[in-house]
């Protein structure tokens, strides 16, 4: 165990002085990949404040039901049951609440102002209804279910319409899928940046140390203890491009949030984009390091085999 700590305490020194040597071009690497990665790093970190708020926005999705208009009062009430038992199937329940055609012009009278044109109509046009707002839904795609709902409500003998209210909250979701998937793309295109960069670097660094390696095995050095410095200047470099990253999109937030902040105060909001958590931050730290070293040993298992 002893020995194993002192190789790759050795390798990483061998790793760390190469970067600090004047003519490395490890500054100039890093910069390189933390573009690369700056873009996927801060599509992430706009997805992660957003999807918190569409799961607000859809806890409560309502279904709008409207009788017939023919259709007596005391059966339209009777008609509660029906529907309570297609809505009892969904998931935490539903409120269900009557809304009789006098209740209903009257708040047509208060929202519109045309209670003028109402009078002129002579009677009520407007048809007995339900209001069904469905409760349980934790996120924009579970709401989705609201239309199995709805088709079973027209389905009901005497009712004329069912006019579903979730429907925006069903297309946040849809262009929140598709958010992802572009970002996914994105992520994996320029992760096979990040990686060639690596490889390429690498690839000068050790026909740069030519002569040193083919003299570290005449003196009996194995390809593992050649190998392992290139591997950590790998990993250094991604890490330290991931780092450059991560702190750019943070710094980047700061004159974004002033931007935002007068125009969520038009709706009353305190919204706020927030950088990411320390564990999504570990994360992806994590893999820019993992990225760093898969294009470090592609480049040294390539080229140690040309040099044998």
């Amino acid at each position: 165990m002893i020995t194993w700590t002192r190789q790759h305490a050795f390798a990483l020194s061998r790793a760390v002085r190469h970067i600090f040597k004047p003519r490395s071009g490890f500054l100039l690497n890093v910069i390189v990949v933390a573009i690369a990665l700056a873009l996927p790093f801060a599509g992430l970190t706009l997805l992660e404040n957003v999807r918190p708020l569409s799961e607000q926005l859809a806890v409560e999705p309502e279904i709008s039901i409207f009788l017939a208009m023919e259709l007596p009062r005391d059966k339209a009430i009777a008609m509660a049951a029906d529907i309570r038992k297609i809505s009892g199937t969904a998931k935490g329940g539903a409120k269900l609440e009557f809304v009789p055609r006098e209740k209903a012009l009257e708040t047509l009278k208060e929202k519109s102002g045309l209670t003028d044109v109402l009078a002129t109509l002579g009677s009520n046009p407007l048809p007995d209804g339900y209001v069904l707002k469905l409760a349980g839904f934790r996120n924009a795609a579970e709401a989705a279910r609201v239309d199995a709902i709805a088709t079973q409500l027209q389905a009901l003998p005497s009712v004329e319409n069912v006019q579903v209210d979730s429907t925006w909250i069903k297309r946040l979701a849809a262009l929140l899928h598709v958010l992802q998937l572009v970002l996914l793309f994105l992520a994996s295109t320029l992760g096979v940046v990040v990686v060639a960069v690596v490889f390429n670097t690498i690839r000068l660094q050790v026909m740069t140390q030519r002569e040193e390696i083919e003299v570290s095995r005449l003196v009996g050095a194995t390809d593992a203890f050649i190998c392992r410095p290139f591997y950590y200047s790998g990993a250094l470099l991604g890490l330290c491009a991931g780092a450059l990253a991560l702190g750019v999109v943070t710094l980047t937030l700061r004159p974004l949030n002033d931007e935002i902040a007068e125009f969520a105060r038009l709706y009353a909001s305190e919204f706020r984009l927030a950088p990411l958590g320390m564990l999504a931050t570990s994360i992806l730290l994590g893999l820019s390091a993992a990225l760093g070293l898969t294009g470090a040993l592609l480049s040294v298992q390539r080229h140690l085999a040309r040099l044998s």
